[in-house]
C-alpha cells in the first residue's frame, strides 16, 4: 500500500501528502504502480466526460475531461511532452538534448506538441458515442502508462542522480513489481468492448519506438521521456480504437 500511496502521490498534486508520509525509497520504487494511478486520473476524465456532455457540446466536454487530468496531475506529463519535443526537436547531441529538456522555457517544437496532442486525442475520441469515450479513456490511462513504464526496465537513466529534476533514480521494477504493473495496466480493458482491444498493440509499438529513438539520441531515459512516451501511447491507443471502431 505505502507504494500506490507514494505513486498517488508523485503522480498528481491531490493532497495525500496531507494523510502521511513515506520513505524516499518507496519513491524511488513508484513506476511500477503508475497504472494504479491511472485508475484515478483515468476515473476522473470519465466522470468529468459524463457530466460536463450532459450540457456543453461533445468536442469541449472532451477538452474539459482532458484537462481535468492536466489539473490533477499538475500537467506533469504534458511538461513532459513538451520538453521531450523541444530536446529531441532542438538538440543536435546527447548533451544539448539533455540540456533543452532539463530548461524551464517552453519551445516551438513544445508548443506545437501539446496543441497536436490535445487536437488529435479531441478529434479521435469524437468517434465514440460518450459512455463508450468514457470507457475508452480509462482503459487507455491505465494500460499506456504500464506501456511507458517498461521504460525504466530497457534503458538506464540518461542523467546521474544529482542531475535529475526530482532528484532521484527509479529503482528497475523486480519480478513482483512487473505482475503488478501488468495488473494496474490491463484490468481497466475489461471496460471497452472485445472487438477494440486490438487497440492495445498500438501503444506497445509506439513505446517501443520511442524506447528505440531514446537509445539512439540520447542513450537512455529521463522522466520528460516517460511523460511523453504515456501521451504519446495513450494518443496511439485512441487512434487504434477509433480506427477498429469504424471498421
Amino acid at each position: 500500500m505505502k507504494h500506490i500511496f507514494a505513486a498517488l502521490t508523485f503522480f498528481t498534486r491531490l493532497p495525500f501528502w496531507r494523510l502521511g508520509s513515506v520513505d524516499k525509497k518507496y519513491y524511488k520504487s513508484v513506476v511500477p504502480y503508475w497504472p494504479y494511478t491511472g485508475w484515478l486520473t483515468g476515473g476522473i476524465m470519465c466522470g468529468t466526460l459524463w457530466l460536463s456532455s450532459q450540457i456543453l457540446p461533445y468536442f469541449a466536454a472532451i477538452l474539459t475531461a482532458l484537462l481535468a487530468r492536466v489539473l490533477v496531475t499538475g500537467a506533469l506529463h504534458e511538461d513532459g511532452l513538451a520538453d521531450f519535443f523541444d530536446g529531441m526537436g532542438g538538440g543536435a547531441g546527447r548533451e544539448r538534448i539533455l540540456a533543452i529538456m532539463k530548461d524551464s522555457h517552453i519551445g516551438t517544437y513544445g508548443v506545437i506538441a501539446l496543441i497536436s496532442y490535445f487536437l488529435l486525442a479531441s478529434s479521435l475520441l469524437l468517434t465514440f458515442p460518450p459512455a463508450m469515450a468514457c470507457c475508452i479513456m480509462f482503459a487507455a490511462d491505465a494500460w499506456s502508462k504500464l506501456c511507458a513504464s517498461q521504460i525504466i526496465n530497457v534503458l538506464p537513466y540518461a542523467r546521474t542522480e544529482q542531475e535529475a529534476k526530482n532528484k532521484l533514480v527509479y529503482d528497475r521494477m523486480t519480478t513482483g513489481q512487473l505482475v503488478a504493473a501488468i495488473a494496474g495496466g490491463a484490468l481497466p480493458l475489461i471496460y471497452i468492448p472485445f472487438s477494440l482491444l486490438g487497440a492495445t498493440i498500438f501503444p506497445v509499438i509506439t513505446a517501443g519506438l520511442l524506447i528505440l529513438l531514446m537509445r539512439r539520441r540520447i542513450g537512455g531515459y529521463t522522466g520528460d521521456c516517460c511523460g511523453a512516451t504515456f501521451l504519446i501511447a495513450e494518443l496511439s491507443f485512441y487512434l487504434g480504437a477509433a480506427v477498429l471502431y469504424r471498421l
